[in-house]
């Protein structure tokens, strides 16, 4: 069995303290008694969490930001399965290029993205609802649906799916019984990294919120541009705990490789 050897124990070292140290450090300064931004602190205290009360702008921007997350990539799934199952099985004419179309917000700026959807939901009058936002992002978190989706369709043993159909199943039944099942880990992991792209943006979103549909990245961007305090870092430490408490309920009952891998249970 070969073993990592000193320089690869070095280097994932390095990475991985990396991508932690600003976790960690937003979570100590969130726990500071002082009223700036601090570290090391003289101390350790829950005053900035219990501040997050007295701003229900932030509970309602984080209400805004999972409603509008799990919506727009459920959405998403009901265009990216049939998208994928379609490039996936068929051959057509413009099959490439349709595949290309629908992976392109990929490869647009999100700024550019949201002053092009800002002008165009103005201009048919449904700038600043909350059905603008979802439209936009939509089509923002779609090709992240679609490209696990797909991933998972290209794989699918289609034997399973012949049989089915030897047996009488018919369309309706074939899909729901033996096709999405299959693709049960693609689409999962599709609707995940969907929501968390959603949940995340701030660059388009910016754009497209009025002060009845800001999400949480809006409203703690709008915060900092007044404020110093050390608000926006127990805003952040309680949203990496919901997350991370959420990633262990997730791992508990249904499996993080199967999420974020698409492994099928044959692979656990």
């Amino acid at each position: 069995m070969r073993t990592n050897g000193p320089i690869s124990l070095v280097f994932h070292t390095v990475f991985v303290v990396f991508m932690l140290a600003p976790i960690v450090v937003v979570c100590l300064v969130a726990f500071t008694p002082d009223g700036f931004l601090s570290l090391p602190t003289n101390g350790f205290s829950l005053r900035w969490f219990r501040a997050i009360a007295s701003y229900p702008e932030f509970v309602h921007a984080f209400w805004v930001s999972l409603g509008l997350g799990a919506l727009s990539s459920f959405v998403a799934l009901l265009f990216a399965v049939p998208a994928a199952l379609a490039i996936a099985r068929y051959r057509f004419l413009g099959r490439d290029a349709l595949a290309a179309l629908f992976l392109s917000p990929l490869m647009i700026p999100h700024v550019v993205l949201g002053i092009a959807f800002l002008r165009f939901f103005t201009s048919i009058g449904i700038g600043g609802s909350f059905a603008a936002l979802i439209i936009a992002h939509v089509l923002v978190v779609f090709p992240f649906a679609l490209r696990l989706t797909l991933a998972a369709a290209t794989g699918m043993d289609r034997s399973v799916e012949m049989a089915a159909l030897s047996l009488g199943a018919d369309d309706w039944t074939l899909f729901r019984r033996v096709t999405l099942p299959l693709i049960l880990p693609g689409v999962v992991s599709g609707w995940a990294l969907a929501f968390i792209q959603s949940f995340d943006d701030l660059t388009m979103t910016v754009f497209l919120a009025t002060p009845g549909t800001e999400t949480l990245p809006v409203r703690m961007f709008l915060y900092i541009q007044d404020n110093i305090d050390p608000l926006v870092t127990s805003v952040s430490a309680s949203v990496i705990a919901i997350t991370m408490t959420a990633l262990v309920l997730l791992d508990r009952f249904y499996g993080l490789d199967r999420v974020l891998a698409g492994k099928s249970d044959a692979g656990r």
